[in-house]
């Protein structure tokens, strides 16, 4: 380009910048540069550090994307005694006025938004004995994993899910429910949802007009179905009743199972101790709809996985987000040219395009919860997976 004409362009994109700052008042941006993509392709970097790099310009930059992080429950966990030190002593529980007794994670990547992934909101609950969450119903699915030893109990449309450590419990969006806990101790449990993408499609809401009978000045739904309903039901693999409908609430493509015991998920991996496991993976169960055979949501996916006493998995990548919660045990986690050292209730997260790789290096069995947003992806047509072989080439993944 010659300099008149270099001269030209740059006195173009000025006065295009100009004009762009008279027009913001109407909330509109003149387009001043290429629309560059957002973000370079990963699968081309086959470096172990973080891939998928958000390109230079406005339009690439503005992009926020979620980091591995990692929550030490060291750390966090404190925060939880002092919301009940409070809640205990104050005129007015916490639930009242913010509904919840609990803190929210925030992924350092995404500017203070609460949550965990683009599209995960994570938090840690506690409540006190006598505590209860008055019955309501939204659009967003959600689960609670039990990190104390007695959980408290949810109740989902009539079905009084009463909870222990390692539970996994579901409230599927368009369902009924509340939470408690009648025990003599505080419970813990970890919340995950799948709001920030509700959020995104404008399409989060939430009732607490419950249409049927309410036990007790706390608001709590009578319970209409015997205990282990859920379990008598649909807990026994390859077996799915003839004789219901077989769905639950409002929302399409949810488990109508919404106990899943973590006595039951610990004794299912010792059962498959023996078996090779998924060099990526480990030895690894799904949770999923006893009805299709499909993740619990349409959403998103959990998974349980055991690393035995030094296993360690190979590095592997995904277009999806997962986020991991400690069960049991210690190791490590390679990120994104990270190393998060893990144990009892840690959480961390790996993002999309991120290497990984799973180690326990102790002298006993570690387990981890895991969820992510693959389901989401493959839907849409844009899940993907790599793994490194022992000579450290990439090769492809089948979803």
């Amino acid at each position: 380009m010659t300099t008149a004409a270099q001269a030209r362009s740059l006195g173009a994109r000025q006065a295009m910048e100009q004009l762009n700052a008279d027009a913001s008042q109407f909330h509109i941006w003149l387009r001043t540069e290429a629309n560059a993509p957002a973000q370079r392709p990963w699968f081309r970097e086959t470096g172990l550090a973080a891939s998928g790099r958000v390109a230079a310009g406005r339009v690439g930059a503005a992009q926020l994307k979620p980091l591995a992080h990692h929550w030490r429950w060291r750390e966090i966990g404190p925060y939880l005694d002092r919301i009940a030190e409070i809640a205990r002593n104050a005129d007015v529980s916490p639930i009242e006025f913010a509904e919840r007794q609990q803190f929210l994670l925030t992924n350092p990547g995404l500017g203070g938004r609460l949550q965990v992934t683009s599209t995960m909101r994570c938090a840690v609950s506690i409540y006190n004995p006598g505590d209860v969450a008055p019955v309501h119903i939204h659009t967003p699915n959600a689960s609670r994993t039990i990190l104390s030893e007695n959980g408290g109990y949810t109740t989902i449309e009539g079905e009084r899910c009463v909870a222990a450590r390692g539970d996994l419990i579901l409230t599927p969006n368009g369902t009924w429910h509340d939470h408690g806990n009648d025990g003599a101790d505080p419970v813990v449990w970890i919340d995950v949802l799948d709001f920030p993408l509700m959020e995104f499609l404008d399409c989060v809401w939430l009732d607490e007009h419950y249409p049927g009978a309410i036990e007790g000045n706390a608001r709590a739904q009578a319970v209409t179905q015997s205990d282990g309903y859920s379990q008598r039901l649909y807990g026994k693999g390859g077996l799915m009743p003839a004789f219901t409908p077989n769905r639950r609430g409002f929302g399409l493509g949810t488990s109508p199972m919404f106990h899943y015991r973590g006595a039951d998920v610990r004794a299912a991996l010792d059962d498959l101790r023996s078996e090779a496991p998924d060099p990526y993976d480990a030895v690894t169960l799904r949770f999923v709809n006893p009805v299709t055979g499909a993740s619990v949501f349409p959403t998103l996916d959990y998974r349980a996985m055991l690393l035995r006493p030094g296993e360690a998995t190979r590095f592997k990548r995904e277009t999806a987000g997962t986020l991991y919660q400690v069960i049991e045990g210690s190791g490590t986690t390679e990120v994104s040219g990270q190393t998060f050292e893990w144990e009892r209730n840690d959480i961390f997260v790996v993002p999309g395009f991120a290497w990984r790789r799973h180690s326990n290096r102790g002298a006993a069995d570690a387990v981890l919860y895991a969820i992510s947003d693959w389901p989401l992806l493959e839907k849409i047509g844009q899940y993907r997976a790599q793994g490194r072989l022992e000579d450290d080439s990439v090769v492809e993944l089948a979803p």
